[in-house]
């Protein structure tokens, strides 16, 4: 095996264990939360019995929701899907500054600043900067060039 090859395998089978190592640390605190939140079911400090609440016999689904330990993992898939969601408002909001970056734009500083500013002021701001971000600004400066020399030398088109 050549020396780029073994590097390349050896790379390949470090990023598999790194997200191996990734996957079980969430997981794990995935469970571990989850036995946390378990231990705030008790009201008062006392455990309350479903015959205070149901005299004629509990639905089956209580047993299951009863459990403090599925409950605790609700809490956190609950929670995980509300940071996600999040997450994802946030790339959308910050999609022009993004593609600002990505085309190495001289506007990326005013996309920027237009993108806090539709975050905290007006949603106005956030549309100009996904407008200035995603303009052809080369087109753009050729046709207006080209009118205006147009317009200086009477020409009609």
């Amino acid at each position: 095996m050549t020396n780029n090859t073994y590097n390349q395998a050896h790379k390949t089978k470090s990023k598999i264990l790194t997200k191996g190592l990734v996957a079980s640390a969430i997981i794990a605190s995935v469970i571990l939360l989850s036995y946390l939140f378990s231990t705030l079911g008790d009201i008062h400090g006392q455990h309350l019995s479903e015959g205070d609440y149901y005299p004629h016999g509990v639905p089956n689904i209580l047993g299951l929701l009863d459990s403090t330990l599925f409950m605790g993992f609700i809490v956190m898939v609950t929670i995980a899907v509300a940071v996600y969601v999040l997450y994802l408002f946030w790339q959308l909001h910050e999609v022009a500054v993004h593609r600002a970056k990505a085309v190495a734009s001289v506007h990326t500083q005013l996309v920027f600043a237009l993108s806090l500013c539709g975050l905290f002021l007006h949603k106005a701001w956030w549309v100009l900067a996904i407008v200035i971000a995603f303009a052809r600004w080369d087109v753009i400066g050729n046709s207006l060039s080209r009118i205006i020399n147009n317009g200086i030398k009477g020409e009609q088109s």
